[in-house]
């Protein structure tokens, strides 16, 4: 076997960044958890796992495919294994059909009903790496993809979707919505010159930075609304506070005028507030 061939996998998971699926993960979890008031069940959270990582896959890599021509005109992302040609059109492509097979393999293991909405899903993400050429929207887009992991989540393993579960749904979508605002700074300049759009390029970097902020309470608020009607303890209400100081964090850390540590805000913060949030949801819930 080549060297080239061994070292596929490894640029397989590098172009879909796998080690981000933590921001989207836990969220799976904590709507697993608190649907079955904390027993999932181990084959539950198996085929949610395998599903959640397959969907996330898909979703990147169909991301990377139709933006590798507007990639390899950015120099922040002209090193992408796309554009520098460490991985083929046909190899990215190989790994959208492996993705989407194991997803809907994974689905056909849950609750009968979501074998029939994962069209839903996958919609989402075909649309999505296209938004940002006509429209500012593509952030909310972005989050409403990211913020089924718990809705689906719930209604895999129960059948069901109370309006808690809504709640905590379009909170993750609005902190996530949040937080690619933040994201999109990166590459205003860019963005302007070719013509894309963002909430950046269309209000202007202050605008992005209260954008942030109102999706972000507006998290908080949904995740505090959820709370109060499942009726959940103090760890819940601990665990809350603790991703209000992660984000008060995030948005300390980063202004108008000082990006020097978005990257640590996008990346390490966000991944932790997951983390965070599904911990307490455990101790709450055992």
């Amino acid at each position: 076997m080549t060297a080239t061939a061994v070292g596929l996998p490894r640029r397989l998971a590098s172009l879909v960044k796998l080690e981000h699926t933590v921001f989207a993960l836990p969220f799976a979890y904590v709507g697993a958890v608190l649907a079955t008031d904390g027993d999932p069940g181990a084959r539950g959270l198996f085929w949610i796992t395998v599903a959640m990582v397959a969907a996330r896959t898909l979703a990147m890599a169909l991301n990377r495919l139709v933006d590798a021509e507007l990639d390899a005109r950015n120099p922040r992302t002209a090193t992408r294994e796309l554009p520098r040609g460490a991985l083929s059109r046909s190899q990215v492509v190989g790994l959208c059909v492996a993705s989407l097979a194991l997803f809907v393999g994974a689905v056909w293991q849950l609750h009968s009903i979501v074998r029939w909405l994962w069209p839903i899903p996958v919609a989402l993400f075909v649309v999505y790496p296209y938004l940002k050429r006509f429209t500012w929207v593509c952030h909310l887009w972005l989050g409403a993809s990211l913020g089924l992991a718990p809705l689906a989540a719930w209604l895999a393993l129960t059948g069901e979707l109370p309006w808690e579960a809504w709640c905590i749904g379009v909170a993750v979508a609005l902190w996530v919505a949040g937080f690619d605002l933040f994201y999109s700074l990166f590459d205003l300049a860019h963005d302007r010159a070719a013509g894309l759009h963002s909430w950046a390029t269309r209000f202007g970097v202050e605008a992005t930075f209260w954008g942030a902020r109102a999706l972000h309470v507006a998290t908080l608020a949904l995740l505090a609304v959820a709370g109060a009607g499942l009726g959940l303890g103090l760890a819940y209400w601990v665990g809350l506070g603790v991703v209000a100081l992660l984000l008060l964090y995030e948005h300390a850390i980063v202004r108008p005028g000082d990006l020097r540590r978005l990257d640590t805000a996008f990346f390490t913060v966000n991944g932790v507030i997951s983390i965070v949030l599904l911990a307490f949801v455990l101790v709450d819930a055992f």
